[in-house]
């Protein structure tokens, strides 16, 4: 059950620029506003992670991808629908419209849309897609618990939204869009 009030600090947090952490299906994550630049630096320092990488997205719906697929051929959607909402994330050819910290030294983005209750209402009050990594420094084992989550960034957090995880023993399955190739299974 989600706490409203817990929902919309976090949702504020994210439109203050903040950082945040959440539950996915299967590992804790940490998110922010995907536009945000400053909030995108401040979560890649808190993680210690090479902006190199980039990070992935996540969404409540496929439409909320309308700005990120734009220009995709058609023939393109079917995987992704297909795959959507669930544990499928799809390396797709960047249109200009992702941010590079999101993007990091790929010319793809990375995107998920989540079947896991807790980050499709994180979406939907948000308005958008929020990007979505584990919840853990640079080499560290990913945080399973918010006590971890706390444990590991105490108050570096602007919010954290506690729940379930979704189930999954593993993180998503991460596969190339235009080649097919699998980066994660």
């Amino acid at each position: 059950m989600i706490e409203a009030n817990e929902l919309e600090q976090a949702v504020a947090a994210l439109r203050a620029g903040g950082v945040i952490a959440y539950p996915t299906e299967a590992v804790w994550g940490l998110g922010c506003d995907p536009d945000d630049e400053q909030a995108l630096a401040r979560l890649l320092r808190l993680k210690a992670r090479d902006p190199a990488k980039g990070v992935i997205l996540v969404a409540a719906n496929i439409e909320q991808f309308a700005p990120w697929l734009e220009g995709l051929p058609v023939a393109l959607h079917a995987p992704l629908s297909a795959s959507w909402p669930g544990p499928a994330t799809w390396l797709v050819p960047d249109n200009g419209r992702a941010r590079g910290l999101v993007r990091g030294d790929h010319d793809r983005v990375a995107l998920r849309v989540s079947d896991h209750p807790l980050v499709v209402a994180l979406c939907e009050a948000f308005g958008g897609p929020v990007v979505s990594t584990s919840a853990n420094r640079a080499g560290e084992p990913p945080a399973m618990s918010a006590e971890q989550v706390r444990a590991t960034f105490g108050d570096e957090l602007d919010a954290v939204l506690d729940g379930p995880l979704g189930g999954l023993a593993r993180p998503s399955t991460i596969r190339d869009l235009v080649t097919g190739r699998v980066l994660r299974s």
